[in-house]
């Protein structure tokens, strides 16, 4: 196969440019090898068994070296730390820290809100899960911390299981506020730790590929719908509504309608100051995008705000002169560990193991985008561990589920934080807040923090850009956008993350289920076979058809494979085998009726002459005796003994044509048949795309190789990978009939040796010269 200056090659070089093109012409490209088949290349390679690898007999030793190993892999805190340049890395780690700790403080205390607990109890899951993952985690730059889908999908759970309605004081009809909370801190925590021991068994199994059937388009439109579900459950704070709390299906909708029904009753001095300290926020956040390059660290926008509209609350007395809702006591100092009630766990199982999966990808595809930007790597296992910790330690301390923020996640990467030592020191500082500073945000309006997450919701709410772009690219990805928003609107955080996964499997399964099917022709003066309807200089070599599969053949699209084979090969390939089998029993029903004939024609003759004629269905064979006696012989008895003799001449005739016809089943062909024969000689079976081979595979391809041998094809197959050979091989897929000769390296050596070979006479020379 030759491939110097060839017409194809001279028409490749005018694509490329001037410099490609001199240096092709420098060399003198000459590809030259034997067909190989299966047999030849395993002979060719050396093939044998691979070496299997027996790793658990690993996990049973005992060195010092595995145990340091050991250790380093799950506290990678001592494998980066002693190494850490303190000259190079500690100035922007701790510009970084302060600056995320200044934006941990008023989303602790707002997402505390959408959890439906005290906002004391933000600040506890803003430090101890933080500190925890500076220890075991492996990402450098995400925050660890509350996140806004992650509350509200607590705040579901807690509202739901303890609703105001049980803490109704029967003597004034008012909330019992301290035991609710008290029960929803509980709870939370419950919650917390359940999520935890999810998170750490997943990571210890190493199931952190889970987060891989939550495809990006998933995420984001269940990250989007929860975003509308924590703008509307902040309404209430913002125009100073008091509504029920509701859970479930179409809880989102009621509220909703609630709030607009509302609406004459809003609190005008608590709207004032949510719009207020929401253009505050907005301008400066502007500013900071204005001034980004010449701001050595973003101005606090958030921390500003909180600072003066505590101030101004606590001066003018919002609450007590204009009805304005404030946070309430905020507890100096840390609570003690409390274990979690078992009882609990039955009713959170479900919910715990939706926010383990949801908060875990959140946090991995937000670590691999910073490691893929900085040039490191983020172990998916440990990452379910380190989080796993930091949820199951922080629940013990009270603290309710965290994952990462994406917001606080980019501003520790942009004002030049370099490691998990920016965490740390932002949770140090929020520890000196909690320890001493937390109680000066008593007079706090909720309404600034309902204000801080809306402002903080634009990331989340600018992903319905999707729409347009997945139109353009790809519309069953925007398929699962739109069902994911919908269904987590329409059924609830949980409920809505159940359906987008089983909508986005069974999509997987009906696009296995309707892979692109094509017949490959050669492109012109090269070995590369392409699909003819997409390339329109690709041609169909003679008598042999190509066909291949864009996915694997296993149990639920082999019957698809098979029938669309035999439609593309242009072949009513059932039809034809049909009437060869219908043809073929007539035939043999005639022999049988023949054969009969003979047998009646068998009689006894008179004492003159006897005639003794024998017919079997195979091996027809006839005995002809005339017995003439001596004596009392005249010219009627011999012309009557001529005419027996005729008869039985005829009958020998007939009988040897018996004899062919039953041979005829074994031997017939179409053409003797007077059935029309395939354009095609042989049929290459593509099996690039094939990665594994079940027993549904193998029937169906050996049912291929039987039904065209009946209408006289050759079947071969070409590209198999390695392991789908082996799985052939297990599977006892190669015989007497289908060997590894059937099965080539390439589709252009089956090509080749299916023109060399062909079951209908030989083909022209030229031809397989050509190609």
């Amino acid at each position: 196969m030759g491939l110097s200056e060839a017409p194809g090659q001279r028409d490749t070089q005018a694509l490329l440019s001037t410099t490609q093109t001199m240096e092709l012409r420098r060399r003198d490209y000459h590809v030259e090898r034997p067909l190989l088949n299966q047999e030849q290349l395993e002979e060719l390679g050396n093939r044998g068994s691979a070496t299997g690898t027996w790793q658990w007999r690993n996990w049973f030793r005992c060195s010092r070296a595995q145990a340091y190993a050991l250790l380093l892999q799950y506290l990678p805190v001592l494998a980066w730390l002693p190494q850490y340049p303190v000259r190079e890395w500690l100035l922007g780690d701790l510009l970084s820290g302060l600056s995320v700790a200044i934006m941990q403080l008023p989303q602790g205390l707002a997402y505390a809100l959408l959890a439906g607990l005290p906002p004391v109890f933000g600040l506890y899951s803003s430090f101890y899960p933080v500190f925890i993952y500076f220890l075991f985690g492996t990402s450098r730059h995400i925050s660890v911390g509350t996140f806004a889908v992650m509350s509200v999908m607590v705040g579901s759970v807690t509202e739901s299981l303890a609703p105001d309605e049980d803490f109704l004081q029967a003597s004034n009809s008012t909330v019992d506020v301290a035991a609710r909370d008290a029960r929803r801190v509980q709870l939370a925590s419950a919650l917390s730790v359940l999520v935890g021991l999810f998170q750490v068994g997943l990571g210890l199994v190493h199931f952190g590929f889970v987060v891989t059937y939550l495809s990006e388009p998933l995420v984001r439109g269940y990250t989007t719908a929860a975003s509308v579900q924590v703008f509307i459950s902040q309404l209430k704070y913002v125009f100073g509504l008091h509504l029920s709390s509701r859970s479930g299906p179409l809880s989102l909708i009621y509220t909703a309608l609630e709030v607009c029904w509302n609406l004459p009753k809003t609190v005008l001095n608590t709207l004032v100051t949510a719009v207020v300290a929401g253009l505050v926020l907005v301008l400066v956040k502007l500013l900071n995008d204005k001034l980004q390059q010449h701001l050595p660290m973003p101005l606090p926008g958030e921390l500003l705000t909180l600072i003066g509209a505590t101030g101004i609350s606590y001066g003018i007395g919002l609450n007590e002169s204009f009805g304005v809702d404030v946070v309430g006591r905020i507890p100096a100092g840390l609570v003690p560990p409390v274990a979690p009630s078992p009882q609990l766990f039955a009713s959170l199982v479900g919910n715990a193991f939706a926010i383990a999966v949801v908060g875990f990808a959140i946090a991995i595809s937000l670590g691999k985008i910073f490691a893929l930007r900085h040039g490191y790597r983020v172990d998916s296992n440990q990452e379910l561990v380190a989080l796993g910790l930091s949820n199951f330690i922080g629940g013990i301390f009270q603290c309710f589920p965290v994952s990462c923020s994406m917001s606080r996640s980019l501003v520790q990467e942009s004002t030049g934080g370099n490691t998990q030592v920016a965490g740390a020191i932002s949770s140090l500082f929020i520890l000196v807040i909690i320890l001493k500073l937390g109680e000066l945000f008593q007079d706090l309006p909720k309404a600034v923090l309902a204000a801080v997450i809306i402002v903080n919701l634009k990331g989340m709410l600018m992903q319905f850009t999707d729409l347009c772009s997945l139109w353009k690219t790809n519309r069953v990805d925007l398929l699962i956008w739109l069902v994911t928003f919908v269904a987590t609107i329409l059924l609830n955080l949980d409920l809505g993350l159940a359906v987008a996964v089983a909508f986005s499997m069974l999509l997987v399964v009906v696009r296995i289920q309707l892979p692109h099917y094509s017949v490959l022709g050669q492109v012109p003066d090269t070995d590369i076979y392409r699909d003819v309807a997409e390339y329109s200089e690709a041609r169909e070599v003679p008598g042999v058809k190509i066909f291949r599969s864009s996915t694997t053949m296993f149990f639920a699209n082999a019957e698809l494979y098979g029938d669309t084979l035999k439609q593309r090969c242009g072949v009513d390939v059932d039809h034809l085998i049909s009437q060869k089998k219908k043809l073929l029993r007539r035939q043999e029903l005639k022999l049988k009726r023949l054969q009969k004939d003979n047998k009646l024609v068998k009689k006894p003759s008179d004492p003159v002459t006897h005639i003794r004629s024998s017919s079997h269905i195979k091996g027809t064979s006839i005995s002809i005796s005339v017995n003439t006696g001596i004596t009392n012989i005249d010219s009627n008895d011999v012309e009557g003994s001529n005419i027996k003799v005729s008869a039985e001449n005829e009958l020998e005739d007939i009988a040897a044509g018996d004899q062919e016809d039953a041979k005829a089943p074994a031997m017939s062909s179409l053409k003797a048949l007077g059935l029309p024969q395939p354009d095609f000689h042989s049929l290459i079976l593509d099996l690039g795309a094939l990665s594994f081979v079940d027993t549904v595979c193998l029937k169906s391809l050996k049912n291929i190789f039987r039904d065209f041998r009946e209408i006289e094809v050759e079947v071969y197959m070409a590209a198999c990978h390695s392991p789908v050979v082996s799985q052939l091989e297990a599977g006892h897929f190669f015989d007497a009939s289908i060997t590894k000769q059937h099965l080539f390296a390439s589709v252009h050596d089956a090509v080749i040796f299916a023109l060399q070979h062909p079951r209908s006479g030989p083909i022209s020379p030229a031809l397989v010269t050509k190609l």
